[in-house]
């Protein structure tokens, strides 16, 4: 008698779909590789912090060389070229232990916040990140993107006086798009929508073109702003406010005994009375062993405002030394002097120590 075939038993079916959607997974696996890193830098300083007309603070202060930060970035290869890649980084205190660039203003990813795809093609980002005339005037000047101590940074976009941009140093609801490098010429466009802003006139554009060959560098940058940023000039202080473009044009040498940069810079805001604003600022980085480097700039900014015969100045010059302890940490010495036309002049002496990881 032939014993009749039977149909396998729940456990054995579900052990065999386990085991298919194990192997599927797997060849999923060797299509798409991710990776996930974690980073930040920490900065912390200790002086004497005064800008023009105001009084002589003794603090320490986060984030004057650098803006102290934690970050997680991610990619993930599709294959073909294709990658999809991810940016979370977080502003903090390191004196308080707080979030932020100021105690309770920026969002918890305030620095960056954005998803893309990249390719041949170059990339494109959505969310939110510095836009294209702030990158540039961090590659062009010996101080980076330092808002305590760069003549250039905070002309732009942070001294407490006189008309730094309105849009703050990185644009909420973000499309940007970076293309490839050409001979080491490559481009950058951006358009952040004016939704969820303070006060907001339209979209903010922005662009630039970067180009790095040999101990050359140049860059040429344009931006038009309609919505107020998180930090930066508020539309307020612009009665009649409709827009305010500006533009840059930088450059550098790698004299190989140092580096030179100069930037040259226009703001005009559009309202019921027009502003404009000319920079010039001019810095060098000279190493003085294989791992202390001189740094020094200065810059001389001129505001003329419709109608008015004043024609107020802002001079800054920083000098400094940075010493470096390894390859993720290194100490430093900071001068700046700052000059306002009609304000006492105001002196910065600090100190202090900068750690990435």
């Amino acid at each position: 008698m032939q014993t009749p075939t039977t149909a396998p038993s729940l456990l054995t079916r579900t052990a065999l779909t386990t085991l298919a959607t194990a192997a599927l997974l797997a060849a999923g696996g060797a299509q798409a590789q991710s990776t996930v890193t974690a980073y930040g830098l920490l900065d912390v300083s200790a002086g004497q912090f005064q800008v023009a007309g105001g009084a002589k603070v003794k603090r320490l202060d986060s984030g004057n060389f650098s803006t102290s930060y934690i970050g997680f970035r991610g990619t993930e290869d599709l294959g073909g070229g294709l990658k999809v890649n991810f940016a979370l980084e977080s502003f903090l205190l390191v004196d308080a232990g707080t979030a932020g660039r100021v105690n309770g203003v920026d969002g918890f990813w305030g620095r960056n916040a954005n998803v893309g795809v990249s390719g041949g093609f170059g990339s494109l980002r959505f969310g939110r990140m510095g836009p294209p005339l702030f990158v540039s005037s961090l590659l062009f000047n010996s101080f980076g993107d330092s808002f305590g101590y760069s003549p250039t940074i905070r002309q732009y976009y942070n001294a407490p006086y006189g008309t730094p941009l309105v849009g703050d140093s990185g644009w909420n609801n973000s499309i940007g798009y970076s293309s490839p490098r050409f001979g080491g010429l490559s481009g950058n466009v951006q358009v952040a929508a004016g939704e969820g802003a303070t006060n907001s006139r339209g979209p903010n554009w922005g662009a630039n073109l970067v180009y790095f060959g040999g101990p050359l560098g140049f860059t040429a940058a344009w931006q038009k702003v309609q919505s107020q940023g998180t930090l930066g000039r508020g539309i307020a202080a612009f009665p009649g406010f409709k827009d305010q473009s500006a533009y840059q044009f930088g450059g550098s040498f790698d004299a190989k005994f140092a580096k030179f940069f100069l930037q040259y810079g226009v703001i005009e805001t559009d309202a019921t009375t027009k502003v404009k604003v000319k920079n010039i600022n001019l810095s060098a980085s000279v190493p003085v062993t294989s791992t202390g480097t001189f740094l020094a700039a200065y810059g001389m900014g001129s505001i003329k405002t419709a109608g008015s015969a004043l024609k107020p100045e802002s001079d800054m010059l920083t000098l400094g030394y940075t010493q470096a302890l390894s390859k993720r940490t290194e100490v430093y010495g900071i001068y700046l002097s700052d000059k306002y036309t009609g304000r006492s002049t105001g002196t910065t002496l600090a100190t202090g120590i900068r750690h990435r990881f």
